[in-house]
């Protein structure tokens, strides 16, 4: 039986440029059925570091749901960077590698990287910019992203892509970055197993959260009436008031909800496409079968 956990909480990450971000967003749920709360502060990437470091610190028994990509797709072409000398081996390498590269960029940004010589060459970037070695259509993606899709989870994007309202390249440079400044603190699932106490953190992807809960129309929620039918799906009635309703903070606490109770589900634990070898590389976004 996998471990059960007794707080959940979700962070809405951002990867746009600048200390403060409206992009980012963290809401905690005590459990199935609990409305969750949101933590109402003006986030930095370094401040939700240092919260997921306090927690660390104090062995919180908190499952954490990240909405960014925690690696790049690998196994369609055998490497992350094809032809590049320093393509890493494994996601943790790949994390230290962009976070070298970075070094010199403030609040955990990925310029960088998204601009250096060979990486640049896999990305579609703004002004028409894309690498040679983009690949075909809208870009490469990881297994589960392609399972994603098939399966109708949700429209997954490819993370070498990093233009558009539904690029996620970016937030997951970013993500990168700050998975490497925990590692070894901070488990995170599927690379590092489920530790018998203390946090740990999954990728997650919030659009699962909005269908799973049976809203229609699209997964967005901008007013209370839609936050509260959201919420509905998962049996909270009485949904938290906000100051605004804007889509960091209802997805934080819609899938706050969902994270509560999916992370009960042995199946979502133990998809049967993901092997250990598929784990170390590409990762897995949690809640995709």
């Amino acid at each position: 039986m996998t471990r059960r956990f007794r707080r959940f909480a979700c962070i809405d990450w951002s990867g746009a440029k600048g200390d403060r971000q409206k992009g980012i967003a963290i809401a905690v749920s005590d459990g199935p059925g609990r409305a969750p709360k949101l933590i109402e502060r003006a986030w930095s990437r370094g401040a939700v570091l240092d919260w997921l470091l306090d927690h660390a610190r104090r062995g919180s028994d908190l499952l954490v749901g990240i909405d960014f990509s925690t690696a790049f797709p690998f196994l369609d072409a055998g490497a992350y960077f094809p032809g590049w000398a320093e393509s890493p081996a494994d996601a943790r390498a790949l994390w230290r590698l962009v976070d070298d590269i970075c070094a010199g960029d403030p609040h955990l940004e990925a310029g960088a990287f998204v601009d250096h010589g060979e990486a640049s060459r896999h990305f579609r970037r703004h002004g028409g910019r894309q690498g040679d070695l983009f690949g075909a259509g809208n870009g490469r993606y990881r297994l589960v992203e392609r399972l994603c899709r098939d399966g109708r989870h949700g429209p997954a994007t490819s993370c070498f892509n990093l233009v558009g309202a539904a690029q996620v390249g970016k937030s997951s440079l970013t993500g990168m970055r700050l998975l490497h400044r925990l590692d070894g603190r901070v488990p995170v699932w599927p690379f590092d197993p489920l530790p018998e106490t203390g946090p740990a953190i999954v990728e997650i992807y919030t659009t699962v959260a909005a269908r799973t809960a049976g809203l229609g129309g699209g997964s967005k929620m901008r007013d209370a009436d839609r936050l509260r039918a959201g919420l509905a799906g998962y049996g909270i009635r009485r949904p938290p008031l906000l100051a605004r309703y804007d889509d960091h903070s209802t997805d934080a606490i819609l899938t706050a909800a969902w994270l509560a109770e999916a992370a009960a589900r042995d199946d979502l634990w133990q998809p049967p496409a993901l092997s250990s070898e598929i784990a170390a590389v590409e990762g897995w976004t949690f809640g995709i079968p």
